[in-house]
């Protein structure tokens, strides 16, 4: 009977240990700035919007956090860093569908499930852009020139592997013509259409807005499934007799293994976040869409993209 009753408060003291080491995590997390990955350069699409969101964010969970840009083959740089660091929250990566194109290209060598994805933020809809002087002013216009001069077209996107350069390259595709694919590894994309390096980008909006406009940039039409709110008279593909369509969402992921605790406050501060006034007014401004997913539809959206971007990344690559 005694040993019995040792082994009682033995689990009942390991039981209360636990439970009070979990509450400690939660109650001290977090306790100095976190740092939050971005894949792109300083004044891409992914910058800017990330740059919001830390600044709102950091309110809701009462700590800074620090944008660190790690820019580089599609986003690839920027996983591997993260996924390389301890899974304590204090490092994450502002994620999104490059997740899934950079591991397919190659470029990653670890899949989504390589890491513990905490909540979707936003959408972002790509579209195709040119110079305000170009001759096209919609997307068949376009499409109709490319036909007639296959490969001459060139244009940019933010690297081999990155969601535009798999977005770009599967519209094309679809309508079955011709067009010589530019990435880029930084910013360089934007002010090399602005010079007449390249013809036309495929991008995420923030990085254009400013462009757009001072009268620089023409936006051709919205290759996502409803109008961009940055600009709201540039019809959908769909809506240009285009069947097409391609969202790109942005979230929080973190290093496998991240306590669930910890995964969970980042989670609610999120939530708070995005569902505010004023965030989401600072979101539609720039060129996105507040859009929260908690962790379990995150991941199961992400699971089941995965497949779509593994069939079409396999033919992208082989075409492109």
């Amino acid at each position: 009977m005694y040993k019995n009753l040792k082994i009682i408060v033995c689990t009942l003291f390991f039981f209360v240990s636990f439970c009070a080491f979990a509450q400690n995590v939660k109650n001290k997390y977090p306790d100095k700035p976190i740092e939050l990955v971005v894949l792109f350069p300083v004044g891409s699409s992914a910058d800017i919007v990330a740059r919001i969101f830390a600044d709102n964010l950091s309110k809701e969970l009462g700590t800074q956090i620090v944008v660190n840009n790690k820019p580089g083959a599609g986003g690839a740089i920027g996983y591997k860093y993260v996924a390389g660091k301890n899974p304590d929250g204090y490092s994450l990566v502002w994620s999104s569908n490059s997740i899934l194109s950079t591991y397919y290209s190659g470029a990653l060598n670890v899949d989504y499930q390589g890491f513990d994805h905490i909540a979707r933020a936003t959408i972002e809809l790509p579209v195709v852009a040119v110079k305000a002087d170009s001759p096209w002013k919609n997307l068949k216009d376009m499409l109709d020139y490319v036909r007639a001069h296959p490969e001459e077209v060139r244009v940019g996107n933010s690297g081999v592997g990155s969601f535009t350069h798999y977005a770009g390259a599967s519209f094309f595709d679809a309508q079955g013509v011709k067009v010589t694919h530019v990435p880029y590894s930084s910013s360089q994309v934007v002010t090399s259409l602005m010079g007449g390096n390249i013809e036309a980008v495929v991008q995420a909006p923030g990085a254009l807005m400013p462009f757009v406009n001072s009268g620089g940039l023409r936006v051709l039409g919205v290759l996502g499934s409803r109008r961009e709110p940055a600009f709201p008279n540039v019809p959908t593909a769909a809506e240009q007799g285009i069947q097409f369509q391609a969202d790109m969402w942005r979230g929080v992921s973190a290093p496998k293994g991240t306590p669930k605790e910890i995964s969970a406050r980042i989670q609610a501060a999120m939530q708070k976040t995005l569902a505010s006034p004023e965030f989401k007014k600072q979101c539609e401004k720039n060129g996105c869409v507040a859009s929260y997913a908690d962790s379990m539809q995150f991941l199961k959206d992400i699971a089941s993209e995965n497949y779509l971007v593994a069939s079409f990344m396999k033919q992208t690559l082989k075409n492109n």
